[in-house]
């Protein structure tokens, strides 16, 4: 098996002849810490990327755990959580942190502090026994208790699925104790599979079509009506209401009352090229998100934005998001937020993008150039010299570079939306690149903060 052969690497050793890219460039030798955060902090967990597969990026995260502080471990799966909102990397993490004596202790409050989503509780113990099967430690069995007092009889019969691991397992292994008496007539009625079906959109929809059932249409009309459908879940089945014939007042009306504050502009894009016809309302729905951020970075910022061809690659199997809509829509959020915005695209060379917002900011990303090699090193030296002053620049990019790549002049920021092993623009923030792995809402705020920091 793969997992048996993978040679594993020590990052804080200089490798033979220098560390590379996939695509050549020098990069740089970090730190066991570092080499962990580049490779969770952009992870869907087992997804292959366009340079590497999910088992060499699991075992590379297993293997750098041990050599990693425990406190910091800990700290990088609660960010992994709840600032970039992944889910199954930060169980990874303490999954490993359960392996080593150095790490146990602090594995009950984190792992805890992780599970946010009921259906949580069973994927960690199928993370746990992805191997085997063994007995559960006293520290997971006290995390996992902690952490099943969180759910309410909706959430356990939303997440309660058919699988190798039940929640209702769970329940039974950790020893979880109900907080009073109505949550033990709860995990009763769970454990006797007697739980509420919920009025989910997934189980009205699994139901739809069955004999006397209402059509897919209908349940649809009703779940928009009645304000039944969150804003992703909104984003994300906006094909499936046009397939299935849905008026379409209903699903504009949606798209104009749905709750913005979170989501973020990739999430708008993606959903515009699957459903072109509503992008208007989509993009209308965009700005809302948008609005009260503005002025978060002051002066002239400059963006270079990876337009390479392994940026066009899926963030998962599952997905219908690319790694270019990460990054075109970290360019339409940091065109409304910044006083003062140029935009440059990189891959064969460096292209000036015309001063646009929104979709049709994209629309010139995209555009463009070819989408071809990551010349990285070279579209930074022309930039350079075609945009003189600046405060800030800002490279979005896989780091996957062809060429060596420099110190960043002034102030720069490397952010990285792919965790691959390797990369570059690294240094202390004063000499060198600020690196910041991830491409949630945070990346820019910790730019906002980091500048405004005494």
């Amino acid at each position: 098996m793969r997992l048996n052969i993978l040679k594993l690497i020590n990052y804080d050793e200089p490798v033979k002849n220098g560390p590379r890219t996939h695509e050549g460039a020098p990069a740089r030798v970090l730190t066991a810490e570092r080499a962990l955060r580049r490779s969770v902090l952009s992870c869907m967990l087992w997804e292959n990327e366009f340079y590497e597969d999910g088992v060499e990026i699991a075992n590379r995260i297993a293997s750098l755990v041990p050599q990693v502080a425990a406190e910091r471990v800990a700290a990088l799966a609660i960010e992994a959580r709840e600032q970039m909102k992944l889910r199954h990397v930060p169980l990874l993490l303490v999954r490993e942190m359960a392996r080593h004596a150095s790490h146990r202790g602090l594995v009950a409050e984190t792992l805890a502090r992780v599970i946010q989503r009921a259906d949580e509780l069973a994927e960690f113990l199928a993370i746990y026994w992805a191997a085997g099967k063994q007995p559960l430690s006293g520290q997971v069995k006290k995390g996992l208790a902690a952490a099943f007092v969180k759910f309410d009889e909706y959430a356990l019969a939303k997440y309660d699925r058919t699988g190798s691991v039940r929640l209702r397992d769970v329940l039974f292994l950790s020893h979880a104790k109900p907080l009073d008496a109505t949550q033990a007539e709860l995990w009763k009625r769970l454990a006797a599979n007697e739980l509420a079906t919920p009025d989910t959109w997934e189980v009205a929809l699994s139901a739809a079509g069955r004999e006397g059932g209402a059509s897919k249409q209908a349940v649809w009309e009703r779940l928009l009506h009645e304000r039944r459908l969150g804003a992703l879940a909104l984003l994300r089945n906006l094909r499936n209401l046009h397939e299935a014939g849905v008026r379409e007042d209903l699903v504009l009306a949606g798209l104009a009352a749905m709750k913005t504050d979170r989501v973020l502009p990739f999430r708008f894009l993606a959903a515009a090229r699957k459903a072109p016809q509503w992008e208007e309302a989509l993009e209308l729905a965009m700005f809302r998100s948008l609005a009260d951020r503005a002025g978060l970075l002051p002066g002239h910022t400059v963006l270079l934005v990876d337009v390479s061809g392994s940026m066009s690659y899926a963030m998962s199997k599952r997905s219908e998001m690319n790694r270019t809509d990460a990054a075109y829509g970290l360019a339409i959020l940091l065109r409304e937020i910044a006083a003062k915005v140029t935009i440059y695209t990189f891959s064969e060379t460096a292209r000036l993008v015309p001063s646009r917002r929104g979709i049709a900011l994209r629309d010139a990303l995209d555009r463009s150039q070819p989408h071809g090699g990551t010349n990285l090193g070279a579209a930074l030296r022309q930039l350079e010299w075609e945009c003189v002053l600046y405060d800030r620049l800002i490279v979005i990019t896989d780091e996957q570079a062809h060429d060596t790549v420099g110190d960043s002049r002034g102030r720069g920021y490397m952010i990285n939306v792919a965790s691959n092993r390797n990369g570059v623009g690294y240094g202390d923030g004063t000499h060198g690149w600020t690196h910041i792995d991830g491409f949630s809402e945070a990346v820019v705020e910790y730019i906002a903060e980091l500048e405004h920091a005494p």
